[in-house]
């Protein structure tokens, strides 16, 4: 009896054997191409996370790459991204010239499979700060070992070196195609994307834990996948560089607003740039920024009609509207998904409102005999400002929403309500008289 269960053990583990190591064929019908030709930014991740999540089981996701390195937050984001999906995905370094450095690197070496063109190079991700290398000698420790950590674990699981991607981000060490395929830390040279199959067909890769051998259909399809203009204006507005310049200009004219209130010009402005700001610098996500320039917009519209500053809240308002529309509105990853004609019609039928009415106070401006006055305050109630001289009866008045010197028929206090009856044009001095109260 023990003779038998042993002999029936033994078939048991010899037809065990062979199922160990065993890989699930994934034939590959379509690849979607994406295109990351600048430097990894918040625009690049919303590109890619938008498009990727939706490709199906059967395709791959493949990625053109050639940028000189990026933010490591949304490097990371990416990397997060790329392991949560259920499809293989390519980075491909190309075309000639091109470079997969700093950030770049470290998401080639997330990917399952990595291609190259002749005479483009891979490396040197050595973490820096904004323009300059890190001061702080801990600092840059912890950086380099937390990425060192990042592509060792990578490296490992790709089953790729990991020596040579841990000199990219110590040392800043770059790899010209050929020294990548020799280190064996890229998976080939592909210079024409038709010659794929003939590159990966066979290889073996992992998704969350499961071991695929990939093959490719006869009929291979190819879907080159484009950001939409809300991508690619943010793309140009979260450059570091731009999204730094953007971020002073913000706080500058946030400056000027508080030295000089009343205009709200260039607060609405300033908030505008400082939230666009804040979009490129991951402080804010994009779509609770796309909503704030949303509101931004609306506020700045609806102080157009109180406030007289000749269109420019206006225009702000409009811009900020633009900006957060199309960051928001771009599908599945924004809170509403909205056709761009609609969005369009929307912003040309508001400026050409505006252009009528514009064109409307031009015409009615020609119609009267003191083309100066249309622009001035007469008969506009306001308030008392400032008591400048009590004696003189000159004060400090403010009225639709301008700041005026003027002098009174009589002895006025702070806060009291005041009508303009006339001005001065040449001393630029309002006469006033106090409004009774209906």
């Amino acid at each position: 009896m023990r003779k038998i269960n042993l002999q029936f053990l033994f078939l048991f583990v010899l037809g065990l054997l062979p199922q160990l190591g065993l890989s699930t064929p994934y034939e590959v019908k379509e690849i979607r191409v994406f295109n990351v030709n600048s430097a990894i930014t918040p625009a690049t991740f919303d590109y890619l996370d938008s498009h990727i999540k939706k490709i199906p089981v059967g395709s791959m996701a493949l990625i053109k790459v050639n940028t000189p390195g990026g933010l490591i937050t949304t490097t990371k984001d990416l990397i997060t991204l790329i392991g949560s999906i259920n499809i293989p995905v390519t980075v491909w370094i190309t075309p000639e010239g091109a470079s997969a450095s700093s950030a770049g690197a470290i998401i080639a070496s997330s990917a399952h499979f990595i291609l190259m063109s002749a005479g483009t190079n891979l490396g040197a991700a050595t973490p820096v700060g904004l323009g300059k290398d890190i001061d702080e000698k801990d600092g840059k420790a912890k950086a380099l070992n937390d990425l060192k950590a990042m592509v060792r674990s990578l490296s490992h699981l790709r089953n790729r070196p990991a020596e040579p991607y841990e000199q990219m981000i110590e040392s800043a060490k770059s790899f010209t195609n050929q020294e990548a395929l020799q280190l064996k830390i890229i998976d080939g040279q592909l210079d024409n994307l038709s010659a794929i199959g003939a590159i990966l067909s066979g290889k073996k890769f992992k998704i969350k834990n499961e071991t695929f051998e990939i093959a490719f259909s006869e009929n291979l399809q190819f879907k080159e996948i484009a950001p939409s203009l809300g991508q690619e204006l943010l793309s140009v507005l979260a450059n570091p560089s731009t999204a730094y310049v953007l971020f002073l200009v913000g706080i500058a004219l946030l400056y000027f607003e508080f030295q000089a209130p009343g205009g709200y010009v260039a607060g609405g402005i300033g908030i505008t740039l400082l939230i666009l700001a804040a979009i490129s610098f991951q402080v804010l996500p994009l779509n609770w920024g796309a909503l704030a320039l949303i509101i931004v917009g609306i506020i700045l519209l609806i102080l157009e009609i109180y406030i007289t500053s000749y269109g420019l809240l206006g225009l702000g308002g409009l811009a900020a509207f633009i900006f957060g529309s199309l960051f928001l509105f771009h599908g599945e990853t924004g809170f509403i998904s909205i056709e761009y004609p609609v969005l369009i019609s929307t912003i040309v039928g508001g400026l050409l409102c505006g252009g009528f009415l514009t064109w409307y106070f031009i015409r009615e401006k020609r119609k009267m005999v003191d083309h100066q006055d249309f622009f001035l305050p007469l008969g506009a109630t306001g308030h008392i400002h400032e008591v400048l001289d009590k004696e003189g009866l000159i004060y400090q008045i403010k009225v639709r929403g301008e700041i005026w010197k003027a002098q009174a028929d009589s002895k006025l206090e702070k806060n009291d309500t005041v009508k303009v009856t006339s001005i001065d044009k040449e001393k630029l001095m309002a006469k006033i008289s106090k409004a009774h109260k209906e």
